[in-house]
């Protein structure tokens, strides 16, 4: 009969503290010796628990001594689930096309929300995402940067929507298919091209957006991401999203 690792016991506590209060977001864990007697396990064992949380997205390590010193609760879940959902697409189980078509559900219904939101940072939100195309449309900007801004982008108009939830597992998403993305800029022939037509595409949105076109801001961005999908050479094996 198997029994749970060691660790276990501190991700349960630390589940238990988070859910009634005890601790919080920015609040440091005890001591590694402190949890090591209070549990009855190792150092090693806790240790190998901090190691867990920090993949987890729920504590950030710092060495040496001091105030900054020791594990301290975060939250970053779209990190640990990107990482995760790309490891398991890397083994193959998770196909990137079922990925690809999960966020064009997403980003659609996000639109949607975004039509009809009236959240008081409206018009802020939208001018930040007009800055960034402005800035993506610069001939200096390097491939790396322009990606970067274009998931800013999309982001920013995510957040119009209010759904938290939602927002995190998009940025899992492109987190978890930026290999593929990697690679269909390497394959494709005339990148400026499609570098040129990815921003009309954002444009076009963006307009939607701002008109509260829902309906039109949802299939333009299904088109878009379709789009861009399709670049990726069968030859390769593999898929990708924009």
């Amino acid at each position: 009969m198997s029994t749970a690792p060691a660790y276990t016991v501190v991700l349960d506590w630390l589940e238990t503290q988070l859910r009634s209060g005890e601790l919080r977001v920015g609040d440091k864990l005890p001591a590694e010796r402190t949890l090591a007697e209070d549990f009855g396990i190792s150092r090693a064992s806790v240790r190998e628990a901090v190691r867990i949380l920090a993949a987890m997205g729920l504590v950030r390590s710092a060495t040496g001594s001091g105030p900054q010193s020791g594990a301290t609760v975060i939250s970053d879940p779209s990190a640990a689930l990107g990482w995760a959902l790309r490891m398991h697409i890397a083994t193959r189980s998770l196909p990137v096309g079922d990925v690809v078509s999960t966020r064009v559900l997403l980003e659609t219904q996000s639109s949607l929300d975004a039509a009809r939101s009236d959240v008081p940072e409206r018009t802020a939100v939208l001018e930040q995402a007009t800055a960034l195309l402005d800035r993506m449309d610069r001939p200096d900007v390097a491939d790396a940067e322009f990606h970067c801004l274009d998931a800013q982008f999309h982001f920013q108009l995510a957040s119009l929507g209010g759904n938290v939830v939602l927002e995190t597992i998009m940025a899992s998403l492109r987190e978890a298919t930026i290999g593929y993305v990697q690679e269909t800029v390497a394959a494709t022939s005339d990148w400026p091209g499609v570098r040129a037509g990815l921003q009309h595409q954002h444009r076009e949105i963006l307009r939607a957006t701002l008109d509260r076109e829902g309906e039109l801001a949802a299939r333009l961005l299904r088109e878009h991401i379709l789009w861009f999908y399709a670049l990726v050479p069968d030859e390769a094996g593999s898929t990708g999203s924009e």
